[in-house]
């Protein structure tokens, strides 16, 4: 099995509104997109000062699992449209599980 975690970080002025909306979109992946065996996506708890304000976990069966959905225009559209134009950082890895 392949884990995929991505850390996002917003750009300063992100409303909490379209904060919320992108988590929104993310979360509707595995129905729009599928391949996945679990997944889950949330914002930081604010516990911590400098963490970065969401995350998403993705479980994959195999890597062309993973790979067919990192292609899917469906993801690659949430991606354009939700997360690129308020994204300040981006952090990612894939590891076996």
């Amino acid at each position: 099995m392949l884990r995929h975690v991505v850390l996002f970080t917003w750009t300063e002025g992100t409303s909490p509104q379209t904060r919320a909306a992108t988590v929104a979109a993310l979360a509707r992946l595995p129905e729009e997109v599928g391949g996945m065996t679990s997944f889950a996506v949330g914002p930081d708890a604010g516990l911590v000062d400098g963490n970065a304000h969401t995350a998403l976990v993705a479980d994959f069966p195999d890597v062309e699992a993973f790979r067919a959905y990192a292609a899917d225009p469906r993801h690659l559209a949430v991606i354009a449209e939700h997360v690129k134009p308020h994204l300040a950082s981006r952090s990612a890895v894939q590891y076996e599980v």
